[in-house]
């Protein structure tokens, strides 16, 4: 885990949880492990940062409610604070991650919460960026290619990612994807 709790790549996902409704640990942690196979979500994991992120002031928790015989869970809720840094991670995550990246990959989960040319925008700077980073890949003079293979797969992988964005890019902008309204939280 980063030393900073916040940048733990599970809170993305666990924010973005909490835009969609208000839970409690035992549910986020199913939810996070049925949407995302790929992260290792564990209950305690999920309660150390909701209690991290607490105090970071980007959620709320409500009083302890038991119901039947389960033990009282606490359930949590997004802030208005909470809520600009779930887009500020998603803009991040968007622009900055690197290619193929699981941090990539998130915030493309969650870039329906940025409105369709603020996405479009930064989907076409990320490719940009790509482009540059392509650019550099090259076979080293001297080496055969079968100790250098990562490279022509490396430039494979990169390429397809400057594709999709390119292309989900240019769908945002001719109304090709079926966006929502991007939501406003201004409370505090």
């Amino acid at each position: 885990m980063p030393l900073d709790a916040t940048r733990n790549s599970l809170v993305l996902p666990l924010l973005g949880l909490l835009v969609e409704q208000p839970a409690h640990a035992y549910d986020l942690t199913a939810r996070l492990r049925e949407r995302y196979h790929h992260l290792t979500a564990t209950r305690s994991t999920v309660t150390t940062l909701l209690k991290t992120v607490e105090r970071a002031g980007l959620v709320t928790s409500r009083t302890p409610e038991q119901v039947g015989n389960r033990p009282p869970r606490t359930t949590y809720e997004l802030t208005g604070a909470g809520f600009a840094d779930f887009r500020a991670k998603v803009e991040s995550g968007l622009a900055d991650s690197p290619a193929a990246s699981v941090d990539f990959t998130l915030a493309v989960a969650y870039a329906a919460i940025l409105p369709a040319d603020r996405a479009a925008t930064i989907l076409e700077d990320r490719a940009t960026r790509l482009d540059g980073e392509l650019g550099a890949l090259h076979q080293v003079e001297g080496v055969r290619e079968a100790h250098m293979l990562e490279v022509a797969y490396w430039h494979a992988i990169v390429t397809t990612e400057i594709d999709w964005t390119r292309t989900t890019a240019r769908r945002l902008r001719a109304g090709g994807i079926d966006w929502p309204r991007s939501p406003e939280r201004t409370d505090a």
